[in-house]
C-alpha cells in the first residue's frame, strides 16, 4: 500500500529559519562543534556497521512469465447454423453440446442456445440452456415455438453479469418438432417495456445433424 508523506508548510520552514538566524554567535559555534562531533560519530558507526554499506551484489528481480491457460472449449464441427462445441477433459472423448449464437436483424448477438442429450429413461430426452439479456422481465417467462406453432413456456433459473439463464428439459416430441422445423423462435419481455415482446429467431438449419453428434450428459 503506498505511503503518503506530508511535508512542513513553507511558512513553517521560513519561521524556523528566522528563529535560527536570531541565535547569538556563541550558540552557533557550539552547535557547529556538536554537529561536527555528531558527523564524526556517524561516519565511524557507518564504517563499522556492515548493514549501512550499499548492496552491490543484489540480483534484480525479473518476471519470467507463465504459460497462458488454454481455452477449455473448442468448436469441433459445424452443421448448418449450429456448432458442435466441446469441452477439453481427461476423458477418452470430450463432451460436446450443440450451440448457436442468436442475433437480431442487424447481426448483433442477443441470446445463446445450447443443447445436449440426456440418458434414456430420463424425464426429458434433451436438456438445453438458453441465455437472454439482462433486463428481461423474469415473471413473464421464456416462450419457445417452432414455425409459428403453439409456444411452450419455461421459467428462468438465475441471472449473472452475462445474462439470465433458463435451464430447460425437452421431451422427445419437442426434439422431433425441432428436427422437422425450419425456424424456431424465442420470445422474451423486456422489463422496461412490459407491454411489448421481443422475438428472437432460432435457425434450425443443421439441427438434426448436430443433434446426432451431441454427447449424452450423464450428470
Amino acid at each position: 500500500m503506498p505511503k503518503i508523506y506530508q511535508t512542513l508548510p513553507l511558512i513553517a520552514l521560513l519561521a524556523l529559519g528566522t528563529s535560527l538566524s536570531a541565535q547569538d554567535t556563541t550558540a552557533d559555534t557550539a552547535a557547529d562543534t556538536q554537529a561536527e562531533a555528531g558527523a564524526t560519530e556517524t561516519e565511524s558507526d557507518q564504517a563499522s556497521d556492515p548493514a549501512a554499506e550499499p548492496a552491490t551484489d543484489a540480483t534484480p528481480q525479473v518476471q519470467t512469465g507463465r504459460a497462458a491457460q488454454e481455452d477449455p472449449t473448442y468448436i469441433k464441427e459445424e452443421y448448418g447454423d449450429w456448432q458442435l462445441k466441446c469441452f477439453r477433459s481427461e476423458a477418452e472423448e470430450d463432451p460436446c453440446q450443440m450451440y448457436q449464437l442468436l442475433t437480431e436483424e442487424a447481426g448483433n448477438p442477443v441470446a445463446e442456445f445450447s443443447l445436449f442429450r440426456l440418458p434414456e429413461g430420463a424425464q426429458a430426452a434433451a436438456g438445453a440452456t438458453i441465455v437472454v439479456p439482462l433486463g428481461t422481465l423474469l415473471p413473464e417467462e421464456l416462450k419457445i415455438s417452432v414455425d409459428g406453432g403453439r409456444p411452450k413456456t419455461y421459467s428462468y433459473s438465475f441471472c449473472t453479469m452475462v445474462g439470465c439463464f433458463a435451464r430447460i428439459g425437452l421431451t422427445q416430441a419437442d426434439v422431433d418438432q425441432l428436427k422437422a422445423g425450419a425456424e424456431g423462435q424465442l420470445q422474451i419481455v423486456p422489463a422496461q417495456a412490459p407491454d411489448q415482446t421481443v422475438d428472437i429467431k432460432v435457425s434450425l438449419d443443421g439441427f438434426t445433424a448436430a443433434y446426432s453428434n451431441v454427447s449424452v450428459m450423464k450428470n
